[in-house]
């Protein structure tokens, strides 16, 4: 099971929002929901409503297909944060001048999937890979550079040139 959720034009600089997101990449939901609840930037509370927006997601996801759902299991599987359109404004200056200010934006995408351990396949009972079974592999003879350092030997002695007087 996996889900999305993006959040766009968020009245953040991308810069300050990574600093957050990189601190829930890779970790189990109720974890980076602990982290995001406790953090004190201000760039944790949108990150805090994509995440959970995401897990919403994946439970209507999983209920659209009848499948058990456990949030507990989920984990942050991609969690990104792009630059948004930069909104110009300008503010006055000395001497009638006016000087540029910069009000960036970001969007925010956070996917989560279930943590499920993939199974080991069962081994056949014909010819099980035990330690005792497994033959060590010989190890191969470096033949190729002998025949190449033979060939170049040849190539030296028809080079020579015969001067004749």
């Amino acid at each position: 099971m996996e889900a999305r959720a993006i959040q766009y034009t968020v009245r953040q600089s991308a810069r300050k929002m990574r600093l957050v997101i990189d601190l829930i990449r890779g970790r189990a939901v109720p974890e980076a929901d602990a982290i995001l609840r406790f953090s004190k930037k201000r760039a944790a509370k949108q990150i805090h409503k994509v995440l959970k927006s995401a897990v919403a997601n994946a439970q209507q996801a999983a209920q659209r297909q009848n499948e058990a759902f456990d949030a507990d299991r989920l984990r942050v599987k991609y969690a990104v944060v792009n630059e948004g359109q930069t909104l110009k404004r300008f503010t006055a200056a000395a001497m009638g001048r006016a000087t540029p200010i910069l009000k960036r934006t970001s969007h925010v995408e956070i996917h989560v999937a279930s943590d499920t351990v993939p199974t080991p396949a069962p081994q056949t009972a014909a010819a099980p890979a035990t330690a005792t079974n497994a033959q060590p592999k010989a190890k191969a003879k470096p033949k190729a550079k002998a025949k190449k350092k033979a060939a170049a030997s040849k190539k030296k002695k028809t080079k020579t040139k015969k001067v004749s007087k």
